[in-house]
Parts: C-alpha cells; structure tokens; sequence
C-alpha cells in the first residue's frame, strides 16, 4: 500500500499552514484524493508530497507558482525528455538572466550606498574637527 499523507501532515513536514496547502491545491499543484463525508478530507500521496517539495524548491530558486507548475508539469507527462529539458533548460536561462540583471542592480545600489557613506564619514569628520578647535 503507497504511503498517504493528511494535510497536517504535510504542513508540519513543511513548515507550512494548512492554508497555504490548500492554497497549492488551488493553483494545481497538488492533487489530493478526498475522502470523509461531502470529501471535506484530502489524502494526499506520495507524488503530492513529491510535488512539494519541488514547489517549495522553486519558490526558493525564486520561481513564481506558475512557473513552478509548468516545470513540475512536464515531468507528469509522458512527452519526450529531451523537449522536457530543452524547456526546462529554456525556463532556466531566462530565471538566471533574470537573477543577474538583479544582482547588478544590487551591486549598483550598495556601491552608490559606499559612495554616500564615504561622504557622510568624511563630513562628520570634518565637523568634528571644527568643534575640537573651537
């Protein structure tokens, strides 16, 4: 018998709230099997479980939720895998570019940031001096 989950379950294993779970299932990344009276219980399988944890991967690579889909998406299709990695591949590059054109942002922001600190130091030195000679 395959290995079931309930959603605490896989909110504790997670650090997730319920919510957010449910949340997941909205956006189709999860598929649970319900269960109980009018289906108010999700079971989740271990290929719910297994998606998870590939969302939660990609929101920490910094992937939006619909790219996240699109990529765990491919792999439960039975197309080719080269056209599988050539797309991921392709998702891939343009995040990178993406992270790049950020970080050079960043870097233009802290070194402006330098700059101004610099000023600001050498300022107060200056005014520190004035009031020692007064």
């Amino acid at each position: 018998m395959a290995h079931t989950y309930s959603i605490g379950d896989l909110a504790r294993e997670f650090d997730l709230t319920t919510r957010a779970m449910r949340f997941y299932e909205d956006m189709g990344l999860l598929q649970p099997e319900r269960t109980g009276p009018a289906g108010r219980n999700r079971v989740y399988s271990s290929r719910d479980r297994t998606r998870l944890k590939l969302t939660l991967r990609a929101k920490r690579l910094g992937f939006s939720l619909v790219e996240a889909k699109e990529i765990i998406d491919m792999y439960d299709s039975p197309r080719d895998t080269a056209v599988q990695l050539e797309k991921f591949l392709l998702v891939l590059s343009q995040h990178q570019q993406q992270l790049e054109a950020q970080m050079t942002d960043l870097q233009a922001n802290l070194d402006e940031l330098k700059v101004h600190q610099r000023e600001a130091r050498a300022l107060l030195a200056k005014t520190q001096s004035k009031k020692a000679k007064a």
